[in-house]
């Protein structure tokens, strides 16, 4: 098992300090389930030591602009892309909590009187995509004021930060803080079990049918995944089963289906990484009741990203800090406004994808643009996602948000399988966009950019060019 470095360790007691000796606090995170993960274990530090402390959420096209007016400013889950000492004033205390690729080195000071302390696991050689992200720093700086309680919040930001996407189960700083929270008694892994969303809540034919990495007959398609159960004699006599009440012989089958329908429809150098896209770790949190959604951590994580999408992030912090009576109907009010601007939206783009799907050489796009109803930038790429359920899943599809102030928002998302075969979109994402002007980056298989809006074509243009004979059709 990887162990923290030993500077790392130094700078995790060095951050301890600063947060110590300060009072007037303030955090910045990132909005989606990582950033408010982030927050939460921040949050639940500086309430345990009764420290005064504000926490707002930001995008990254926000932060350049702060004012920084509080004695201890903390960034989580992001501010190493950014110029976020730029602001700095004397006598002011800077914490990056980060994972992402930094613009400065470990040893960055400008000529500013102030203290300036970043923590990035790249000033290590541990890569930020795999091996730790924002909640898992936070959560280690938390295990140096001996609250291990906190590792599930870390299991939780890694889920949310798909780290686990490449192999199927945790690897790195996350494999310490998964056993943390095994020690805890708050957190049970499930080693290979079905790759397949909703297993605590969905019946298993509305799970199966939302599997789409690959398309297959089930795909948005709940009644062949009806009868697709039915011939393989998986016990459906329960018409609300979920794959969580399913037995292990039941889940073989779906295996063995899964991997026979796969294997007829990808090329052959994708062959290889069948296994890995149908079975993989399953997390369940142990602090919450059976049958909640709160229980399986991807559902868990579902529900954070929903706040975050719809700016609603303090109700996930008030979540995670343990509140299941206000912020719990809140949330569910919130996951009822997300599924309907989710349904509202992919119609606009999947009843029509034929015409509103343009096709390249090596990815796919649609502009909102040429819709009569815009979709939200804060959704453009929950749905771009779903999109690639209804077009070639062979090659990444890009969604573009309408103008606003003379920037796109672009969001892409593809099958695990390009990640498998080692194009990292994130980092694709992040070249490209600061060649035309403008800043992004991400995940593997999903990834963003705001980029100007005189730029589009440019951009596209690069991007077909710079995937040139890595897609397989």
């Amino acid at each position: 098992m990887m162990e923290i470095p030993c500077g790392m360790q130094e700078q995790f007691l060095e951050a301890k300090q600063l947060i110590e000796s300060s009072n007037d606090i303030k955090i910045y995170t990132h909005t989606d389930c990582d950033g408010i993960c982030s927050g939460a274990i921040l949050s639940i530090i500086l309430d345990r030591l009764n420290k005064d402390y504000e926490i707002e959420f930001v995008n990254l096209d926000e932060i350049e602009d702060l004012d920084l007016d509080h004695k201890l400013t903390i960034f989580s889950d992001l501010g190493s892309g950014q110029g976020v000492d730029k602001n700095a004033k004397d006598g002011q205390k800077i914490l990056i909590l980060d994972h992402h690729p930094p613009l400065r080195d470990i040893n960055y000071k400008n000529d500013k009187a102030y203290t300036y302390l970043e923590i990035n696991p790249m000033f290590y050689g541990i890569d930020g995509s795999y091996y730790v992200c924002g909640g898992g720093l936070c959560y280690f700086l938390a295990k140096t004021f001996g609250f291990k309680d906190l590792s599930w919040i870390g299991v939780l930001s890694a889920i949310g930060d798909m780290q686990n996407n490449k192999t199927g189960h945790f690897e790195g700083l996350n494999e310490i803080i998964q056993e943390d929270a095994i020690n805890e008694g708050l957190l049970k892994v499930t080693k290979n079990d079905l790759n397949i969303y909703g297993r605590s809540t969905r019946p298993l034919y509305v799970a199966l049918s939302y599997f789409s990495d690959v398309k297959l007959p089930t795909t948005n398609n709940q009644q062949e995944a009806k009868v697709v159960l039915e011939e393989l004699g998986v016990d459906e006599k329960h018409n609300r089963k979920t794959l969580s009440e399913v037995t292990e012989e039941d889940k073989m089958e779906i295996k063995k289906f899964l991997s026979r329908m796969i294997s007829k429809r990808v090329p052959p150098k994708y062959l290889k990484y069948v296994p890995k896209l149908i079975v993989g770790d399953a997390y369940t949190f142990l602090n919450e009741e059976e049958g909640s959604f709160l229980r399986d951590g991807s559902e868990f994580s579902t529900a954070m990203n929903a706040c975050g999408r719809n700016r609603k992030e303090a109700i996930g912090v008030d979540i995670i800090k343990g509140d299941r009576l206000v912020a719990l109907d809140a949330l569910e009010e919130v996951s009822k406004t997300h599924k309907y601007n989710l349904a509202t939206s992919i119609s606009k783009v999947a009843d029509n994808y034929h015409s509103e799907i343009i096709e390249l050489d090596n990815f796919q796009y649609f502009d909102c643009s040429d819709f009569d109803e815009d979709i939200a930038s804060n959704i453009i790429g929950t749905i771009t996602g779903m999109v690639l359920g209804y077009c070639n899943w062979k090659k990444p599809i890009l969604g573009f948000s309408k103008p606003k102030n003379n920037q796109i928002k672009v969001s892409l998302r593809c099958s695990k399988l390009l990640a498998y075969d080692g194009i990292h979109f994130g980092n694709m994402m992040r070249e490209i966009a600061k060649e035309v002007g403008g800043t992004g980056g991400g995940h593997a298989i999903a990834c963003g950019a705001y980029i100007p809006n005189e730029k589009k074509s440019e951009f596209l243009d690069k991007f077909n060019r710079k995937l040139q004979g890595k897609i397989a059709n």
